[in-house]
């Protein structure tokens, strides 16, 4: 039956993989419960996953998150249409068994798994999709609350007055049909985000704003305890419709804010799995016989953004003067132990439209003294600047604090003072959302779904202000570029449009593009079935333990 649901779906192959759920609990190991047969029919003893990272979410409704702690949870509970095969970001089907797409492109209709039930036991229908896509549609939507904001549907589907989807209606109780008011070339690679995971329509209008905090999705395990900046618990769906998983009873993620703390937790055996290993602890995992060191694909940018509603960063000059000050090489030395590569452009270099002409600006403290008096800085700036440096780790920048005081050392052989603060990772991006407090940033992106869309519109069209372009930054030339590379089809065109865009976004240096990062991880050496995705988040459906 997995093989014919499989060849059905068009231009895809394999099974979705649903991601797995966390939640909360004791930051130790609790006893094991029942036995989980591996697919290998051998039976193991452990069937709870400790999971170790460094700082809470933020929420854990997928429409209203953009950071990667609050994804990495919501993606094991909800799950969308479509998803990514394991590894990569070729979309496969999930809660959609096929879909057809018009010769015009501009109607995609989608044959919906059947029998599938939410976590609450009602229906996942048609309907359901409806209701969530008219959710995040509708700014005046009854079921979107005070201080909430639906920031993914905007970046991928374009701010209310210019959406790319134009309707969601429901066929049949098994089919549901899209049309777009314009083609969308990544249209299937973000229906497949993990942003748009389908919540229960019942649990969204019955919670209502507790529903952030009490998730219910359709993946394979249902949310069970949030204990804030300690543990997300979560624990195995007995109703998933994917036969034989997840593999365990339980999925505990913790919050351990320091890098080796979370290694030694792992070394002493309160952990199974950790992200963000320090490249200096290296050794010491690679001596152990007892752990796995696990890489995760690169697929990202580590960056400092300036904030152009404020003086003097609305200045290109100072932005370009600043570019200057920054040794990428010395930063990836100390920090990253080689497993990174000095980013020149706001995307990776595998993706498509990376444009390989573009020179970085090359470090030289007198060339950025001299820039900075040139934009009528000859002392250097006169205030101190904030600067936001990260309290997490994340997979492009695994000691925040570090790399921040590394920077601020450059920017004070130039006469630029900074103060660097690093509030509580919510209120971090709160902060940068609005834009109030800090002067300068430090952030970075992991690819969602593989288009160069998801890196150069999300993070630098106009349309995406308040959401994920946390710089402010417009330009009206490369506001069209992005749009019109949105649009195109044809993937020649919208590599020549890229590239374009590129050009000008380097000119006019609204962040500093810092690394491309090979991510660390580490687990138990009879950790199995776990495959690190290149988007920062995957499925434990799949994880057992030898």
């Amino acid at each position: 039956m997995l093989l014919a649901a499989t060849l059905a779906f068009a231009g895809c192959s394999g099974n979705s993989n649903a991601p797995a759920a966390q939640n909360g609990g004791a930051t130790g190991s609790p006893a094991p419960t029942t036995s989980t047969a591996p697919s290998d029919g051998a039976a193991s003893s452990q069937d709870t996953l400790i999971v170790a990272r460094g700082g809470d979410s933020a929420a854990l409704d997928p429409a209203i998150v953009t950071d990667g702690e609050s994804t990495k949870v919501t993606e094991q509970i909800f799950e969308g249409l479509l998803s990514y095969k394991s590894g990569t970001t070729e979309v496969q089907p999930a809660l959609a068994e096929s879909y057809e797409v018009s010769d015009d492109g501009l109607t995609y209709t989608f044959k919906l798994r059947q029998g599938v039930k939410f976590h609450d036991g009602t229906d996942f229908n048609a309907d359901a999709v409806v209701f969530n896509f008219n959710r995040w549609s509708d700014p005046n939507s009854p079921n979107k609350y005070e201080g909430d904001s639906f920031y993914y549907y905007d970046s991928m589907f374009g701010p209310e007055g210019s959406r790319v989807i134009k309707e969601v209606k429901a066929i049949d109780p098994a089919t549901v049909q899209f049309t777009l008011n314009k083609p969308q070339a990544p249209f299937l690679q973000n229906i497949a985000m993990p942003s748009f995971g389908i919540a229960s329509p019942k649990a969204v209008e019955e919670k209502k704003d507790k529903f952030k905090s009490e998730p219910v999705g359709t993946g394979p395990f249902v949310f069970k305890e949030w204990k804030r900046s300690e543990s997300i618990t979560v624990e195995k769906n007995p109703n998933y419709w994917q036969s034989g998983l997840p593999k365990l009873a339980r999925v505990i993620i913790t919050v351990i804010p320091d890098n080796s703390a979370r290694l030694t937790a792992l070394q002493n055996g309160e952990i199974d799995l950790m992200e963000g290993v320090n490249p200096d602890d290296l050794g010491t995992l690679e001596s152990n016989a007892e752990l796995q060191r696990i890489e995760r694909p690169s697929f990202n940018v580590g960056y400092v953004g300036f904030n152009l509603k404020k003086k003097p960063f609305d200045d290109p000059k100072v932005r370009v003067a600043l570019s200057h000050a920054v040794n990428k090489e010395g930063i990836i030395s100390a920090f990253y132990a080689g497993l990174a590569e000095a980013a020149v452009n706001p995307m990776p270099p595998s993706t498509l439209g990376w444009n390989a002409d573009i020179k970085d600006y090359p470090y030289d403290l007198e060339k950025a003294k001299q820039l900075l008096a040139d934009a009528g800085y000859p002392n250097g700036l006169p205030e101190e600047m904030v600067f936001y440096a990260m309290p997490v780790a994340r997979p492009y920048m695994p000691d925040g604090k570090k790399v921040a005081e590394a920077i601020q050392a450059d920017f004070a052989k130039i006469g630029v003072k900074t103060r660097i603060e690093s509030p509580e990772w919510a209120t971090y991006l709160d902060d940068a959302k609005e834009g109030k407090k800090d002067d300068l940033f430090m952030l970075g992106w992991n690819g969602d779904n593989g288009d160069p869309d998801n890196f150069l519109f999300t993070l630098l069209h106009k349309d995406t202000i308040g959401s994920n372009n946390y710089s402010f930054y417009s330009n009206d030339e490369v506001n069209k570029l992005l749009s019109e590379g949105q649009s195109e089809t044809d993937p020649a065109k919208r590599e020549e449009l890229y590239k374009q865009a590129q050009v000008l976004i380097k000119q006019d240096a609204p962040w500093i593009p810092l690394v491309h990062s090979t991510p660390l991880l580490a687990g138990k050496a009879n950790l199995k079935g776990y495959v690190p995705s290149p988007t920062g988040g995957e499925p434990y459906s799949e994880v057992y333990f030898e």
